[in-house]
């Protein structure tokens, strides 16, 4: 997968801008080796967003979106750290990407029964049964 196949956005309110960039690179780091040899990542959406000033004690939001096939993936994380929200977001992505990956690979352990499966099957018998007459 080269540099373009695989895009990154960035969102954030980070007003800092060296801690902005050390997130944008922990982040670019972990999806791409996530990515890097697989066809099912796309790109990823990352918005960090700072507490609203007030009362209630600070929490910090990192939400990842990973631009998956067939069904994007989520994840949000909210702590008081920074940087533990962008990491406890990107941890929960990674196992939901692999998990994914795990479940298609084991693709032969789906039952037979099930009822699309049947269908197609049918579908097949029909055609053939017209092919041959």
């Amino acid at each position: 997968m080269t540099e373009l196949d695989f895009t990154i956005e960035f969102n954030s309110d980070v007003t800092e801008g060296r801690i902005e960039v050390e997130l944008f690179e922990e982040a670019d780091g972990r999806l791409r080796d996530l990515a890097a040899g697989h066809n099912d990542l796309t790109g990823a959406a990352i918005n960090i967003r700072t507490p609203a000033h007030g009362e209630t004690p600070p929490l910090f939001s990192a939400t990842v979106v990973v631009y998956s096939r067939p069904e994007n993936i989520v994840a949000t994380e909210k702590t008081p750290e920074l940087n533990g929200a962008l990491k406890g977001a990107l941890d929960a992505v990674e196992r939901q990407v692999r998990e994914k990956r795990n479940k298609f690979r084991r693709h032969w352990e789906q039952p037979e029964g099930d009822p699309a499966i049947q269908e197609i099957a049918a579908v097949e018998a029909t055609e053939k049964e017209n092919i041959d007459r």
